[in-house]
C-alpha cells in the first residue's frame, strides 16, 4: 500500500473526528473512526484519542489480523469489533460512536422500529446488541449479529455502530441514527410510535427507484447528485422476517 494512500486515509479519519466532536457525536474519548486502505488494511483511531483535537499521527493502520503496519500508537480497544465487521460485511469504513440520544435508546428498548421511511437507509428497524465489555470478543459478537442486514445497530448500555461503502457514508450514516433515535424518543414521549410495515417498507423502495430519489433531472435525464450508496433509500431492502417489533 503506498504511503500516499495510507497518510490519505489518516487525514480523512481525523477531519471526520474532528466533525464528529463539532456535532455532538462524540465527546472526549468516547468513540472510535475507521477505514479500509487497500484490500488487506485498515486505518483506525488511537487508543485515548481525543475526537475534537484528532490528528493524522493518532491513526493507525492494521492488517486485518491485527497487526500494527503503519503508526506509533496502540490502536483502539474497539479493534476487535471493527475488524470483525470488514470480515463479515466488508464495508469501506466504520464509525462507533457514544452519540447521546443513540445511547439512551439503547437503554430502554431492544430494538427501534422503522418509524421513518428514512430508516431504511438503515435497513430498517435497527437492533440493539445485548450489553457486554467494551473492546471484548462477546461485544464485537453481539453487535455483528445485531447488523447482519443492517448498516447501524446501538450497544445496550454503550452507544452506536454503523458501517458504509465509504467513510462519508459511515458518519451521514451515523448522523441518520441519531435523528431517527431522537423522532423516535419524541414519539414515544407523545404514544406508542407507529412502524412502517413491509407492504408500505417496499413501497418506499419502488418510490425511490422510479423516482430517482436523492437525484437531479433535466430534460428527461437523472443526474446524481453526488449522494453516495450509503444515502440512497434503496440501499436498504429489508424482509418480512426483518421487521420485527421492539420489545
Amino acid at each position: 500500500m503506498s504511503s500516499t494512500a495510507v497518510e490519505a486515509a489518516r487525514a480523512e479519519i481525523a477531519a471526520s473526528c474532528r466533525s464528529l466532536a463539532a456535532r455532538g457525536l462524540v465527546v472526549g474519548t468516547a468513540g472510535n473512526v475507521s477505514m479500509r486502505v487497500g484490500a488487506r488494511q485498515v486505518a483506525i483511531t488511537a487508543t485515548g484519542a481525543r475526537f475534537e483535537e484528532l490528528t493524522p499521527e493518532q491513526v493507525t493502520v492494521v492488517d486485518l489480523e491485527g497487526r500494527i503496519v503503519h503508526g506509533d500508537l496502540a490502536p483502539t480497544s474497539e479493534l476487535t469489533l471493527h475488524l470483525g465487521i470488514y470480515r463479515r460485511y466488508d464495508p469501506g469504513a466504520v464509525v462507533h460512536t457514544h452519540a447521546p440520544l443513540s445511547t439512551a435508546v439503547g437503554l430502554v428498548v431492544d430494538e427501534v422500529p422503522c418509524v421513518h421511511y428514512q430508516m431504511l437507509l438503515l435497513g430498517g428497524s435497527v437492533r440493539v446488541a445485548p450489553y457486554a465489555t467494551f473492546g471484548t470478543p462477546e461485544l464485537a459478537e453481539a453487535v455483528l449479529a445485531a447488523l447482519d442486514g443492517r448498516a447501524a445497530a446501538l450497544m445496550a448500555n454503550h452507544g452506536a455502530v454503523t458501517h458504509a461503502a465509504t467513510l462519508q457514508g459511515a458518519v451521514e450514516q451515523t448522523e441518520l441514527l441519531e435523528w431517527a433515535c431522537e423522532l423516535y424518543w419524541r414519539a414515544a414521549a407523545i404514544g406508542t410510535p407507529k412502524a412502517l410495515g413491509t407492504d408500505a417498507q417496499l413501497a418506499v423502495v419502488n418510490a425511490a427507484t422510479q423516482r430517482g430519489y436523492g437525484t437531479t433531472r433535466s430534460a428527461g435525464t437523472t443526474r446524481s447528485t453526488g449522494t453516495s450508496r450509503s444515502a440512497h433509500p434503496t440501499a436498504a431492502r429489508p424482509t418480512a422476517a426483518e421487521e420485527r417489533p421492539s420489545r
